[in-house]
């Protein structure tokens, strides 16, 4: 029975890669990145339940509604602090190389991997594809699920960083074209390559902004403190509440909802800060800085976890129940790609799909 305990305790260890929760370096970030990951994948589970046919309770899509005002600005307010460092370390073209790797060739590699399944098992899953959907990796990544994202942080993070050094503007003229960008880009959304970055280039920007500051004793010790948890708490959920019941006005008056948004985005996204540095301090939860660390894993391959364990549970076990099929797919989406990368890809025989660097695979926390 030992034995077999310990084989158990070896297979958890090596496929969840449970010797990271011993490094001491910026835990909040993994913590951060584990709450955002989670999210995301809530969110296409449920967008598949629901292109499934089936009745979600309100009180789901409500919380998917709520947790979308902040979720992806903060990952790229977390990308945008660490870039100074990065710059610090390596020249202008090493950075450029080093996101080429740990973001566009992913996203090459598994856009095109998930598009070509769903066009091959296009009776089983929600999505309609056909062969045109391949021009989408170029020009139109917002049609391809959750892929956008990637090319949108490549590219925030090459132009930023290009402006910063060579033209090297104040910091405050970054900011003012982050905004200017960010208004601009929803009238150029057919060519979403090309919005995405526009549209969060102000949160990079604001990352970069607040990292010198960001790193000193007080400001650690402020989000880290119970009592500004405490505190902001309340705002969190009145802001939160507040989008809720009014997100669909944002459609209609464009320029009042997008400021209100980009408030409401900024408060959830110091919450978050905060909720991870308490989390820090009070050193629980850890598990959650495992799926932070693989977050990239994570993001492009729960999309087809969350389809195969849907078609299994509804067409297999004749499983209905949008709750639990939602969280299922959650737990299943955010453990599998997990295992898979640890057991089949890291330093293994799969390597190429996350790098063309045989031996040095990439993280998105660097």
């Amino acid at each position: 029975m030992s034995r077999f305990s310990n084989a158990i305790s070896s297979f958890f260890a090596r496929g969840f890669a449970t010797s990271l929760l011993q490094r001491n370096r910026f835990p909040w970030v993994d913590y951060l990145r584990g709450i955002a990951i989670i999210l995301v994948v809530y969110r296409h589970a449920l967008i598949g339940i629901e292109r499934s046919g089936m009745n979600v309770p309100k009180v789901l899509v409500d919380a998917n509604m709520i947790f979308y005002s902040f979720r992806m600005p903060l990952f790229f307010i977390v990308s945008g602090i660490f870039i100074g460092g990065s710059l610090k370390r390596k020249r202008l073209v090493q950075v450029v190389e080093k996101k080429f790797e740990t973001l566009l060739y992913p996203y090459l590699v598994w856009a095109f991997i998930q598009v070509t399944l769903q066009i091959l098992l296009s009776g089983f899953v929600n999505s309609e594809r056909s062969w045109f959907d391949y021009l989408y990796i170029i020009y139109q990544p917002r049609n391809l699920d959750q892929f956008w994202y990637l090319p949108a942080l490549f590219n925030t993070t090459v132009i930023y960083i290009i402006v910063k050094v060579k033209l090297k503007p104040p910091q405050w003229v970054q900011l003012s074209a982050g905004v200017v960008l960010y208004f601009v880009s929803a009238h150029l959304t057919k060519i979403s390559m090309l919005s995405d970055w526009m549209e969060f280039y102000l949160f990079f920007g604001i990352g970069d902004t607040i990292a010198s500051l960001f790193f000193t004793d007080r400001i650690q010790k402020l989000l880290g403190s119970t009592k500004t948890l405490i505190l902001i708490i309340p705002v969190f959920i009145i802001t939160q509440v507040f989008y809720l019941r009014h997100y669909e006005y944002y459609y209609r008056d464009y320029f009042s909802g997008q400021v209100q948004f980009l408030a409401i985005a900024l408060i959830g996204c110091f919450t978050m800060f905060v909720f991870a540095f308490c989390l820090q301090k009070w050193k629980i939860i850890s598990w959650l800085r495992i799926f932070g660390y693989h977050s990239l894993y994570i993001y492009v391959m729960h999309v087809l976890v969350i389809a195969f364990m849907r078609i299994v549970m509804t067409k297999v076990l004749g499983v209905h129940n949008a709750t639990i099929l939602l969280f299922n797919g959650i737990f299943w989406g955010i453990t599998l790609p997990v295992l898979f990368y640890n057991l089949f890809i890291k330093d293994k025989l799969l390597w190429f799909l996350f790098t063309y660097k045989k031996n040095k695979p990439g993280s998105i926390t660097e």
